[in-house]
C-alpha cells in the first residue's frame, strides 16, 4: 500500500515535468480518467505524452529498477523506440529520485551519443512553492 502511493507520487512529479515542458499526457498508471498505459516490448511503463506529433514514454525509477540487472538494456531499448507510422523517434523521460540521481546519470553516460539524445533525467523531488508565487496563485484565485 505504501510504495504504490510513493510509486503514485513519482508518478505524478514527473508528469508535472511533462506538463512543464508542454507535452500532454495520453495515458498514465494510477490515472483517474486516462487508461494505463501499454507495454512496450516486455517493459512496463508509467506515462505515455506528447507535444504536437512527438511521443515520450516516461519512466519512474525506484529501488528495485535501480538494482536489475537488465537496467541499461531496458533503458537502451526503450530510448531507441520509434512511432509505427512516421518512424519518429520516441523520447524517454527517466525520473529518478535524489539518492539514485548521480549513480543513473553515470550510468547514462556509458550508452552511446544517438541513444543518450534521446534520454531526459529528471530529478524527482518535491518543488517548493516561493512565498512570491504563492502569493500571485492566492490573488488569483480567490478574486471576487
Amino acid at each position: 500500500m505504501i510504495k504504490e502511493e510513493i510509486k503514485r507520487k513519482h508518478i505524478d512529479l514527473l508528469v508535472e515535468d511533462f506538463w512543464r515542458l508542454g507535452y500532454l499526457t495520453v495515458s498514465r498508471k494510477f490515472g483517474t480518467y486516462l487508461p494505463d498505459p501499454q507495454k512496450v516490448g516486455k517493459y512496463s511503463i508509467d506515462v505515455i505524452a506528447r507535444y504536437n506529433k512527438n511521443f515520450a514514454i516516461g519512466l519512474t525509477l525506484n529501488d528495485e529498477d535501480i538494482n536489475r540487472s537488465d537496467l541499461m538494456d531496458m533503458i537502451s531499448f526503450l530510448a531507441t523506440r520509434k512511432t509505427k507510422f512516421t518512424n519518429k523517434r520516441v523520447m524517454l523521460f527517466l525520473g529518478v529520485v535524489p539518492d539514485y540521481y548521480q549513480k543513473i546519470r553515470i550510468l547514462l553516460s556509458s550508452l552511446g551519443d544517438s541513444v543518450r539524445k534521446n534520454i531526459k533525467l529528471f530529478n524527482l523531488n518535491e518543488r517548493q512553492v516561493s512565498s512570491r508565487h504563492l502569493s500571485k496563485m492566492q490573488t488569483r484565485l480567490f478574486v471576487s
